[in-house]
């Protein structure tokens, strides 16, 4: 019953992304999602919910599902974005990773919300076993009814990097975009014959990624004559988080970081080393130089949840969700489990008006 099942997403799946690999002849393309068209409501309100760190199997922890079922029971959101480590390397078949993805899938399916997903460094970690990649995973996830993926970008790094527009309330302009970027897995074992011991071993953005968001953000001013407002989602946090925690490149100090509260505006937690790759990307001067991105938000390290203003970009973790996870030591290992909310509205100059979290605990879920 079970195999059956999802054998129907991942035929559906294949034959979505024959279709619509078509269109991404261009590495700087600009276009809204084939499947939905997403818009502002009447009101010019639209809420996006982050899930994050879910880290599944085919046997997913039930307060894992009761926490995204309450968030999106309060919160409603018009879309929901998971950004990254939904799987773990537990996944010995394909057909556990088929219900793990299905697991994920459901607090949203039967809500008929529409979500959307990046991928992290732990996603792929059972491909020897499985036989699945990101790319067969992204079919799977593509063959539910109320996601919005794309095959993603051709010829760039990663998988399913892409941008969703928001088109405004008269559905008349693109009034919001989301970039959705494949943040990668693990450093290399050495590059011109230096290895990466002592150096932190995890991935970042290459530069065709940046190459890319620079000339599709571009494309999409052309298109519409005006710099589209955006937010930036990934699972690996850029180094700028780090400088921005301190106010400082160099400096590690509690004054330094008293001087980053009050210069940055950060609010929130920091309870483990941000843990980027050993490279910086560039992708933030990129950003600063285009002007649109409002923010960019993150997993990875599961017991950040701080966010701050980073020279006029919103610089923000979401902290785990899942709770099959590490989360903080002892009694309070489950504290910050949880989601983060985005309220856009199109009245609003950038149309970001504020982001914050909510826990577990909130909903009496321990």
């Amino acid at each position: 019953m079970f195999f059956n099942r999802n054998v129907k997403h991942i035929a559906a799946a294949i034959a979505t992304f024959a279709i619509s690999a078509t269109i991404f002849c261009s590495p700087a393309l600009a276009m809204t999602n084939n499947n939905v068209q997403l818009k502002f409501n009447s009101n010019g309100k639209f809420k996006i919910v982050q899930f994050t760190d879910i880290q599944q199997d085919k046997d997913i922890d039930q307060r894992t599902i009761q926490l995204m079922e309450k968030v999106l029971d309060e919160e409603k959101p018009d879309l929901v974005m998971v950004t990254g480590d939904n799987l773990t390397s537990d996944c010995s078949t394909p057909e556990s990773v088929s219900q793990a993805v299905y697991n994920i899938a459901q607090p949203m399916e039967k809500r008929a919300i529409n979500w959307a997903v990046t991928f992290g460094n732990h996603d792929e970690e059972a491909a020897e076993k499985t036989g699945l990649n990101e790319e067969d995973m992204l079919k799977i996830y593509m063959s539910y009814n109320h996601n919005v993926n794309q095959p993603g970008v051709k010829n760039i790094t990663g998988t399913g990097n892409m941008n969703l527009l928001i088109r405004d309330s008269k559905n008349k302009k693109a009034a919001f975009n989301l970039w959705l970027l494949d943040s990668g897995r693990y450093a290399p074992e050495e590059i011109a014959g230096q290895d990466f011991k002592s150096y932190p071993n995890w991935d970042w953005l290459r530069f065709d990624q940046v190459r890319w968001y620079y000339e599709t953000s571009e494309k999409l001013e052309q298109q519409y004559g005006y710099k589209v407002p955006s937010i930036m989602f990934m699972h690996i946090p850029l180094w700028e988080y780090r400088f921005m925690w301190y106010a400082s490149v160099d400096g590690r100090s509690a004054d330094n970081h008293s001087h980053a509260v009050t210069k940055h505006s950060i609010i929130g937690e920091r309870n483990e080393d941000e843990c980027p790759g050993p490279f910086n990307s560039g992708m933030f001067a990129a950003m600063l130089e285009r002007g649109d991105v409002k923010g960019v938000f993150v997993g990875h390290d599961h017991v950040n949840d701080y966010m701050g203003n980073y020279y006029g970009i919103l610089l923000g973790y979401s902290a785990s969700t899942g709770f099959d996870t590490y989360g903080l030591d002892g009694n309070e290992k489950d504290r910050l489990r949880g989601a983060r909310i985005f309220n856009l509205d199109e009245n609003v100059n950038g149309a970001l008006v504020e982001t914050h979290m909510v826990f577990a605990k909130d909903y009496g879920i321990q």
